[in-house]
């Protein structure tokens, strides 16, 4: 069974090191992470495997003027496929709200087609593209929204 609950800073060192597994160089530090748990305007969630304490997800989101900015959607691979970044966003973007967040935006790479048929399915629509937005290797990014988030 897995648990979704608020980050906590122990959580920062297992966050960076998904992150790194997944993203390589372009990984966020310990240190990032710990940053963005102390700014009043974030909110970072985990996925939490209930029968071995281990996180094995998490994503933040930003409240920049009621706009949510969602960062870091990792899930371990081992745990992938399972409808945990599906509810693990959800519950994200239900804290969202609690902090004042309106509509949601993210980037996702062009290549990244599991992550795009996630978001879409959660009603996120596609709304631009940032050029040579990612490093290793250089990729466009599309920058997805979710403006009507009655129903979240």
């Amino acid at each position: 069974m897995i648990i979704y609950e608020h980050m906590q800073m122990p959580d920062c060192d297992r966050a960076s090191e998904l992150e790194k597994s997944i993203f390589g160089s372009d990984a966020w530090t310990t240190a990032d992470f710990r940053e963005s748990l102390c700014c009043d305007y974030a909110v970072y969630v985990v996925a939490r495997d209930q029968d071995t304490g281990r996180m094995v997800a998490c994503a933040g989101v930003r409240n920049m003027c009621g706009d949510g900015d969602i960062t870091n959607v990792l899930v371990d691979r081992e745990y992938r496929r399972r409808g945990i970044a599906e509810s693990l966003l959800g519950y994200l973007m239900d804290e969202g709200r609690k902090i004042g967040v309106r509509a949601f935006t993210l980037e996702v790479r062009c290549s990244n087609v599991p992550a795009i048929r996630l978001y879409e399915k959660l009603g996120f629509v596609s709304e631009g593209i940032r050029p040579g937005f990612y490093d290793g290797p250089k990729e466009d990014a599309l920058i997805y929204w979710k403006r009507d988030c009655s129903d979240v």
